[in-house]
């Protein structure tokens, strides 16, 4: 890829992410799109619009783009590009990867975006020279990747490393979305799992930050939570607290069953840092089987919340033969 570079699209459960990125993972250009929509229609074009501005913008750079890679949050038939199942997006049976070829008139590369987000970390991030590797993203919900022996595992079906659907809690709340089961990490330390127990801490403190901003009417989203945590927040900082170590009990389990060397963890929660990891890890001490809790190091993503962008676009310049 001489004269241009892909696009890497990482469409979550209620936001996208588009980039410009060359073959070294540099991104020359950004769009954030809203992607809830109550049809696949509403959420397909916010995709193609998405992908259509920053091509816009790379093309008035007098570059050109040569793929686009897309990560989406959905059970994947990879040999056919087929969306089979999201838990959070109105995606189902649905020829993804022709579909948006036909639309963008460019090859198109598609995965689950944390196997996305892995394979990014993985090739240049916090993974790095590791052969056994597990990745969690917390966001809307909480998705999985594995590394094992050097080679991304994907299951028999493309179906595999959904981690953030192990059972945590036997008689825990729903799951959200199509996910027909109760007490998934999903449900117990996702963004939306905070925002939960955000509002629940809310009520019972209304003198806190969080209990003034429920009061107020404001949105007890991550971003808000984070903010007034690294603010001073107490119970803010419990809200995250509850989170990580629910996260923690996740972590344990991948610790034990698969004796990885890291355990990388992105997505938006993240940007809490240590705030979530520090609880998550105390959890992994007290619980993991020895030796392989003192050997897995659990660390941020080196790319954070754009690691699904960043993994799509690799996805992409693997498939055109262009990955620095």
């Amino acid at each position: 890829m001489s004269t241009g570079c892909v696009i890497g699209v990482d469409l979550g459960g209620t936001k996208l992410l588009a980039g410009a990125v060359d073959p070294a993972l540099n991104v020359h250009h950004r769009a954030t799109h809203a992607a809830r929509g109550a049809d696949q229609a509403t959420v397909l074009d916010a995709v193609v619009g998405a992908v259509h501005e920053v091509r816009d913008a790379v093309e008035a750079a007098s570059q050109t783009v040569d793929a686009v890679g897309f990560g989406i949050p959905c059970l994947i038939d990879a040999r056919r590009g087929v969306a089979v199942m999201a838990v959070n997006l109105p995606l189902a049976n649905l020829p993804f990867r022709d579909l948006m070829a036909e639309r963008l008139g460019l090859p198109v590369f598609v995965d689950n975006d944390a196997n996305g987000a892995m394979l990014a970390e993985w090739r240049l991030g916090a993974a790095r020279g590791t052969h056994d590797a597990a990745l969690l993203t917390l966001g809307t919900g909480i998705g999985g990747g594995l590394v094992l022996g050097g080679v991304q595992q994907r299951g028999s079906q493309g179906a595999g490393a959904e981690l953030g659907h192990m059972v945590v809690q036997a008689d825990g709340p729903r799951c959200q979305g199509n996910c027909p089961s109760s007490g998934c990490l999903e449900a117990m330390a996702s963004g939306t799992a905070l925002a939960r127990e955000a509002a629940k801490i809310a009520r019972g403190r209304p003198a806190s930050g969080l209990g003034r901003a429920l009061a107020s009417g404001r949105e007890l989203a991550g971003p808000l939570v984070t903010e007034l945590a690294h603010d001073g927040d107490p119970a803010a900082i419990d809200a995250l607290a509850v989170v990580g170590r629910w996260l923690g009990i996740g972590i344990t389990n991948l610790v034990n069953i698969f004796n990885p060397e890291v355990v990388v963890v992105g997505g938006g929660v993240i940007a809490a840092g240590e705030l979530v990891l520090a609880p998550a890890r105390e959890v992994v001490a007290e619980r993991a089987l020895s030796p392989s809790r003192e050997h897995a190091r659990i660390v941020p993503a080196r790319f954070g919340a754009e690691s699904g962008m960043l993994g799509a676009a690799a996805l992409a310049l693997d498939g055109i033969g262009a990955l620095a």
